[in-house]
């Protein structure tokens, strides 16, 4: 009988000591004996940055698909499952594919040390060149010079979204270092369009691209985008489109949406296909609205929103997405991971929240004790409290305040884990 995705997946886990190990020497060596596919996978469009990248990847399918474009995504990390991870021509890889897809490349690896993320992006890779689509949106793991990711020679072209500082402990403790590693996905020649960055981390990427004659597509410099009057209007070379705002909420989104617009127009998009990338993009934990499941059973009258942000840039992001929202008590429930800088995460939003209720994130080894984030909040002014999960986190709010808005927050890993649980 053969092996289940989750089984091989669950093996794959113990054949690296370390979950992160950047260097790029094993994907080389398996990718060579794999037949090398990274070299006949559809054009690829390489994205990096720290936040941003997964809602402009969205935006971007969304755009080329409405230009009639069959598109491959690669994401991390999943939500609900692992075969999110991987789209195949628009679609959920498929249980069959990933398993077969899991095993080959665990027979190849033959026993060497690789980390999970290094084999599942051979996976990825060999699935790509294996189906037929005419583009490849490639999201970056971790960083991006020593990414897994970063071995396509010759990208259709490359994005870097904003660059701030999180993951010190791999990608420097600077934001100009932090900018070199994700201006590693630069390539001679290919051009890049830059989201809007820190004067410090965008010197970083324009000195790289010129010393690889990589041309620069850059905000506030070669593309513009605001909102006004309740529309987005975006401006480049070719000129102006007066397009809706996006339907991923948040004001934020729309420098994320003039990243995927400056991208699409370098792709050829027409203004049809612009207005679906802003119009259509899904992407899930994200300022999510849940709507149905056992969450909003508990609380009919509440409203329960689900965002996955989880640095400062994050907690920025959120906080000025509530401040646009119509006034309504708003009660968060925090989780989050013990590498994040959490008061980083907490201040921006002490503002705008009437109380915090601390948890941990069920089955995460690395979770901040609900306790140390309730210690947290509290020193970021939050009334804050704890709860032993979510539900009964809400049940908590809403006995107390039936009509609450309610912000899931504060990890992608609870994030994934309400999803799971909200079915």
């Amino acid at each position: 009988m053969p092996q289940t995705s989750d089984v091989i997946l669950t093996r794959l886990m113990s054949l690296h000591p370390k979950i992160i190990d950047l260097t790029l020497d094993r994907m080389y060596r398996l990718l060579e004996t794999l037949g090398h596919p990274e070299r006949n996978i559809p054009a690829v469009i390489h994205i990096a940055g720290t936040n941003g990248k997964g809602s402009t990847q969205a935006m971007i399918r969304a755009g080329l698909e409405a230009m009639g474009k069959t598109v491959h995504a690669y994401t991390s990390p999943h939500l609900a499952r692992f075969h999110e991870r991987i789209r195949l021509a628009g679609e959920i890889i498929p249980e069959s594919t990933l398993a077969a897809l899991l095993d080959e490349c665990e027979a190849a690896n033959d026993g060497m040390p690789i980390t999970f993320f290094e084999i599942t992006t051979c996976a990825a890779l060999l699935a790509f060149a294996r189906t037929k689509a005419d583009y490849t949106l490639l999201e970056v793991g971790l960083g991006g010079r020593l990414d897994a990711t970063n071995v396509i020679d010759r990208p259709a072209l490359t994005i870097i979204t904003p660059v701030s500082i999180d993951h010190q402990q791999y990608l420097g403790d600077t934001l100009e270092e932090i900018a070199g590693e994700k201006a590693g996905i630069l390539k001679r020649g290919v051009p890049c369009v830059v989201g809007p960055q820190q004067d410090a981390g965008l010197a970083v990427i324009e000195s790289r691209a010129a010393r690889l004659g990589a041309p620069l597509l850059a905000s506030g410099q070669h593309w513009h985008a605001t909102e006004e009057r309740g529309r987005l209007i975006f401006q480049d070379e070719s000129g102006l489109l007066d397009l809706p705002l996006p339907n991923l909420p948040g004001p934020h989104q729309i420098q994320n949406a003039g990243a995927a617009l400056a991208a699409l127009r370098a792709l050829g998009a027409d203004t049809a296909a612009c207005e679906a990338a802003v119009s259509r993009a899904e992407w899930p934990a994200r300022m999510q609205r849940l709507r149905h499941g056992p969450l909003t059973d508990a609380a009919p009258q509440a409203e329960i929103w689900l965002d996955g942000g989880h640095n400062p840039a994050g907690g920025l992001a959120v906080a000025a997405t509530l401040a646009r929202m119509p006034v309504r008590p708003t009660h968060l429930i925090v989780g989050m991971l013990n590498t994040k800088d959490i008061a980083g995460y907490l201040t921006p939003l002490a503002r705008h929240a009437t109380g915090l209720v601390a948890v941990s994130i069920p089955g995460e080894p690395n979770t901040l004790p609900a306790e140390t984030t309730k210690a947290a909040a509290l020193a970021a002014g939050f009334a804050a409290t704890t709860a032993p999960d979510v539900l009964t986190a809400v049940q908590t709010i809403t006995a107390a305040d039936p009509l609450a808005r309610i912000l899931i927050c504060g990890s992608l890993y609870l994030a994934g884990q309400v999803l799971r649980d909200n079915g």
